[in-house]
């Protein structure tokens, strides 16, 4: 099955997710050889600590992953302004809500070939790409955003996904980088199922069947009530809120989960982030 997950499922899908950063240190770091930032088995970079989106293909009982990327809107921050920057004209405009950024796009291939041996890795990345324009279309996406080496444009086409090079530039690696902008439309989706002779959606999109917001009735008086009694509460615990995960930091590291570990040390910096603020509004406060 293909998914979306997003910040507040990370702990439901979090074996899938550690298979994701274990492939991602296996194909961008020991495969390719880019430099990225490894740590212990893992390959995560700053904007994992963001809470972004992972449109990932994984069995049906989330034990086994087959491919995943990271989906980041570009009303953020996005590695295509902070490090891909030169590859796209200065005239380009590509910060709206409905313009997302695609990094991170791996397979399995063993997981692949293991449990689908009519699926070699042209097909299987076409599935990806083609649940990527499903999922992107049914969250109202209308642009995906994704730098690549100009050799993956065939790999576009084959997968009939239409792209527009917006520039390219050099300086990155052995091979120039292309900045490219993927239509999301129901007519392209139709032309991709095409090229993979699939009728069917290959992803679906899950709908609770009710939110923490929609369990709050009338004009939003509770939902700013209860957000205010969220934000009192946390002022006041802070302090015991980063005990608590210090503590348990340290008890990831004693038990060898580096990937604990450095989820558990990202809850940290956003401790003290939120300290720094609370600390900030109160010299504010003071003065005023």
């Amino acid at each position: 099955m293909f998914v979306i997950i997003q910040a507040h499922e990370y702990q439901k899908y979090a074996a899938v997710l550690d298979q994701m950063f274990r492939l991602r240190k296996k194909v961008f770091a020991d495969t390719l050889g880019w430099d990225v930032p490894v740590i212990g088995p893992y390959e995560r970079d700053s904007y994992d600590s963001l809470a972004p989106a992972y449109l990932v293909w994984c069995n049906d009982s989330r034990t086994r992953l087959y491919g995943g990327m990271r989906l980041m809107p570009t009303t953020g921050p996005t590695l295509l302004y902070d490090v891909f920057r030169e590859t796209f004209p200065d005239a380009a405009n590509l910060i709206a809500p409905g313009i997302w950024e695609g990094t991170r796009m791996c397979i399995d291939e063993e997981a692949i070939a293991k449990d689908f041996s009519n699926v070699d890795a042209g097909r299987a990345f076409s599935m990806m790409l083609l649940a990527l324009c499903e999922c992107a279309l049914d969250h109202g996406i209308h642009t995906m955003i994704s730098n690549y080496e100009p050799y993956l444009k065939r790999v576009y086409k084959r997968a009939g996904a239409e792209v527009e090079e917006l520039g390219r530039a050099d300086g990155y690696g052995k091979y120039p980088v292309c900045c490219g902008a993927f239509e999301v439309s129901d007519r392209v989706l139709r032309k991709m199922r095409a090229a993979l002779g699939l009728t069917l959606p290959l992803y679906v999109r899950h709908v609770p069947a009710r939110s923490v917001v929609t369990q709050f009735p009338g004009d939003g008086s509770m939902n700013r009530l209860a957000e205010t009694a969220t934000q009192t509460a946390m002022q006041k615990d802070i302090g015991a809120l980063e005990r608590h995960v210090l503590a348990s930091r340290d008890i990831a590291t004693q038990i060898g989960d580096p990937f604990l570990s450095y989820l558990l040390s990202m809850a940290l910096f956003t401790i003290y982030e939120k300290k720094a603020h609370h600390e900030n509004e109160a010299l504010r406060s003071s003065f005023s």
